[in-house]
């Protein structure tokens, strides 16, 4: 897997918690240090819910189906660097709830 660290749009895919069936949301991420990276700014979002209860996910990116584990960021530092690399507004200084897929081997 030949990713750039950068910021782009990639598809996201989670189980979807009440239904059980595939739910996709194309989304702006993050890759840094081998490991995909999405955020909100709060929690509401059922992409992030899903996630959390079933964190096998996929992330389709430029034709490639990469399977993963998603978990929640705890890290405060690695929080603020994952929104510096995704945007280069205001935004890049607010709190956000961070997702990271680590891609199965």
């Amino acid at each position: 897997m030949d990713i750039p660290e950068d910021t782009f749009k990639a598809v996201l895919v989670t189980t979807g918690r009440k239904t059980g069936k595939e739910h996709a949301v194309e989304i702006r991420a993050v890759f840094h240090q081998g490991k995909f990276y999405f955020s909100r700014r709060n929690p509401d979002s059922d992409w992030l819910k899903n996630s959390l209860k079933n964190p096998s996910v996929k992330v389709l990116y430029h034709g490639e189906t990469i399977l993963g584990t998603a978990s929640l960021v705890d890290d405060q530092e690695l929080c603020k660097k994952i929104s510096q690399m995704k945007y280069s507004d205001k935004r890049s200084e607010e709190a956000r709830i961070v997702l990271q897929v680590i891609p199965c081997v």
